[in-house]
């Protein structure tokens, strides 16, 4: 069997492609997901996405791990899909399309920048030395003075795993305030297992979390990532964040095909 694939790339996150609008994909086959986003003996990518048809918007969103598992929502994935509808020509320079956690709207401009509507955040958690909240995946977030020096690998797997979190887990997200008002980030992805160069669900929480323990009076936070520099803005009315979107760029990397 031949796959046609496509690489994209969002700060550094990094997801294999497929247009499955035939539906020939073996959707439930986890090995071949594993093995197409493994860098050694596969593609290479944080994750694998498909892009299939979809009764109540543009197209469907299908996301895998890279360990092969279906996953919760992914928003440097939800940018690069966005660029890859448009590159296929299903969309011109705005779309709603259906992920695992809803719609999203989003709109790319002619230099590929993407912003995309996250969903609402209304309940946030915070505990000692942590907050935790979902912007459509869980994320823990926890401040640290140097993020430079943090063990992300080590200490994001052993908070992944505690018993706070249960056999479901959460991403973990270390922030550093900047003094230019920017928050730096490292996170540790689940499914991943390892720290990646940028989480968009991540440094939306961060964001949100930011704002919420008072650290920034702003509704539009710059972040640093790994892979680059994120932005998300968001209204805040009664405790609720609504409006949420996280922009930046999607870029194209690579496109071939990968004989199973």
């Amino acid at each position: 069997m031949e796959l046609n694939f496509y690489k994209y790339q969002g700060t550094g996150n990094d997801f294999v492609m497929i247009d499955n609008r035939d539906l020939s994909f073996p959707k439930e086959n986890t090995e071949l997901v594993a093995k197409l986003c493994d860098r050694r003996f596969g593609i290479g990518a944080d994750g694998l996405i498909l892009l299939e048809n979809d009764e109540t918007s543009d197209f469907r969103m299908v996301y895998y791990n890279s360990d092969g598992n279906t996953s919760s929502m992914c928003g440097n994935g939800g940018r690069c899909i966005v660029a890859f509808a448009k590159s296929l020509g299903l969309i011109e320079n705005s779309t709603r399309f259906m992920a695992t956690d809803g719609l999203h709207d989003a709109t790319i401009d002619a230099d590929g920048i993407v912003s995309l509507h996250m969903k609402d955040v209304d309940h946030i958690k915070t505990g000692n030395g942590y907050i935790f909240l979902d912007t459509g995946s869980p994320h823990h977030v926890e401040f640290v003075e140097d993020v430079r020096q943090v063990n992300v690998a080590e200490l994001g797997a052993k908070i992944r795993y505690s018993d706070m979190y249960g056999s479901a887990g959460s991403n973990v997200n270390f922030v550093k305030p900047e003094a230019d008002g920017r928050f730096s980030v490292r996170t540790y992805e689940r499914g991943v297992e390892d720290e990646t160069l940028s989480c968009g669900t991540g440094v939306t929480a961060v964001a949100i979390a930011v704002h919420y323990l008072g650290k920034t009076k702003s509704e539009t936070v710059k972040l640093n990532v790994e892979g680059g520099t994120l932005e998300v803005s968001f209204e805040v009315r009664d405790g609720k964040y609504s409006k949420v979107y996280l922009i930046g760029p999607a870029e194209f990397v690579f496109k071939g095909t990968f004989i199973v």
